[in-house]
């Protein structure tokens, strides 16, 4: 069964770098046929899919935040993780990290089966 566990500040301030790390376990992000993305909920809105790093090392981003948004890993720690720059008050959102299988869509958030728990990152001064 894979989990997935976000971790990063819970505050930001605007105009600098949001950076969210995710942790793999019960599974592996190289090996595991999978799309691992990041999806945010801004408050009273819905799911947003953000961008996704495939088992091979691809990434994908959502073209409303392809130029701010950057997706890595970490293949020795089993991590992914998220780079969102340049925030503003409306980047304030609960942000998951998320996996599915690869044959699929990715930029559905309803066709994701494993989730973290979620993490609330609020950008203000």
């Amino acid at each position: 069964q894979v989990q997935l566990q976000e971790s990063g500040p819970g505050l930001v301030k605007p105009s600098q770098t949001l950076s969210l790390t995710c942790t793999v376990s019960g599974g592996s992000i190289t090996t595991n046929y999978y799309y691992w993305s990041w999806i945010r909920q801004p408050p009273g809105k819905g799911l947003e899919w953000m961008g996704a790093i495939a088992y091979s090392g691809s990434t994908y981003y959502s073209p409303s935040l392809k130029s701010r948004t950057s997706i890595s890993r970490d293949t020795s720690k089993n991590q992914f993780t998220l780079q969102l720059r340049s925030v503003t008050p409306e980047d304030t959102a609960v942000y998951y990290c998320a996996a599915r299988d690869y044959s699929g869509t990715y930029y559905s958030p309803d066709e994701y089966d494993y989730w973290g728990q979620g993490t609330q990152v609020t950008v203000s001064s």
